[in-house]
């Protein structure tokens, strides 16, 4: 094992060009689109081991990702069937469901960390009138407001099953995956989702990094059917974690690939630092609800208020700063009360 990471061959220059790329010797990146989503595209990686292949995400399952997923694996003389396991790193839908059409249609496994099942379970137990997880969040972050337009902007639907069945197998702890003559370490990252898994190949110096480690933005905290109770206190440890790791090359599911994972690790690290600090100050001056204070900070690389936002990022927003202040609360630098359904913070 060398003493930096391994290098990565040339890709386009945009990420999100339809194609399959290679990554390393076997090891091919697949960018899958996502309409209508800011993220624009996940990567998926397509492994190969012997005459099949061991696929790290699936994309959503959506008739345009279908179509690029064949097309791209035509490229390296593949196809669906050839697939024999997907690797899902979390259970949200441009990672899972098109996982969950693969292996209805041609057999392959899917896996998952364990700490999903919880969200996945009241996923397909959802029925429509019921409320999720995040309503009472925003009310108890003190943001009717945002609250009032998703329940008039986005109707509730009914849920389709077949999308959202469990996996064939869970993952738990620490654990080696045999894919072929490869070994991957596939590592919990709670944080992002309570059941995050980044997959290592140690001696090739790559990580599979889905959503816990992306190159140009911090993944959402808790943004999950079932969120825990401090998710940005898990996130960080997890991160802590991934860089007590030996460095690797980034491959993540969104973004370009390379760059070293410790290095964009010690930035994350060091961004949500600084936002607790933010945080903080924006209490000290008096805001005192998760709304109050996401509105006193500034949002995305070009510091967009609030209101700027599309309504979809205002909640995550919102349960973002909400997260943050938790974490200042258990640092003991704020203090936390409840008035009615609100909480609202002071200053220690």
């Amino acid at each position: 094992m060398t003493d930096h990471p391994a290098t990565i061959g040339a890709q386009p220059d945009d990420w999100t060009e339809p194609g399959a790329f290679p990554v390393a010797d076997g090891v091919y990146r697949i960018p899958l689109p996502l309409p209508s989503d800011g993220l624009r595209a996940v990567n998926v990686y397509a492994i190969r081991a012997g005459d099949r292949l061991v696929v790290v995400d699936a994309g959503w399952a959506l008739e345009e990702s279908r179509r690029q997923f064949e097309w791209a694996l035509k490229e390296i003389d593949a196809e669906l069937a050839d697939i024999s396991r997907f690797l899902v790193t979390h259970v949200h839908r441009d990672h899972y469901t098109q996982a969950m059409v693969v292996r209805r249609e041609f057999g392959a496994r899917v896996t998952l960390g364990f700490g999903e099942r919880a969200s996945l379970e009241g996923i397909r137990s959802h029925t429509p009138g019921r409320e999720r997880p995040q309503a009472r969040l925003l009310r108890r972050a003190g943001a009717a407001q945002i609250l009032a337009r998703l329940a008039a902007h986005n109707p509730d639907a009914a849920v389709d099953f077949r999308q959202w069945e469990l996996p064939d197998d869970w993952l738990r702890g620490r654990t080696p995956v045999a894919v072929g003559e490869r070994e991957l370490l596939a590592v919990p990252t709670p944080g992002h989702t309570q059941g995050h898994y980044v997959f290592a190949d140690l001696a090739n110096r790559l990580m599979f990094t889905g959503d816990h480690v992306l190159p140009h933005i911090t993944p959402s905290i808790g943004f999950e059917y079932v969120v825990p109770e401090s998710p940005l206190a898990s996130y960080l440890e997890s991160l802590a974690a991934v860089r007590a790791m030996p460095d690797m090359l980034m491959l993540p599911a969104h973004g370009p690939v390379g760059g070293s994972v410790h290095r964009r690790v010690d930035e994350l690290l060091a961004h949500h630092e600084e936002r607790l600090d933010e945080c903080a100050a924006a209490v000290a001056q008096g805001a005192r609800t998760a709304y109050e204070v996401a509105q006193v900070l500034r949002w995305t690389r070009r510091g967009r208020h609030l209101a700027e936002l599309d309504l979809f990022n205002q909640t995550l927003a919102v349960l973002e700063t909400s997260a943050h202040l938790t974490v200042l609360v258990a640092r003991g630098a704020l203090t936390e009360t409840l008035d009615g359904e609100v909480v609202h913070y002071t200053s220690q």
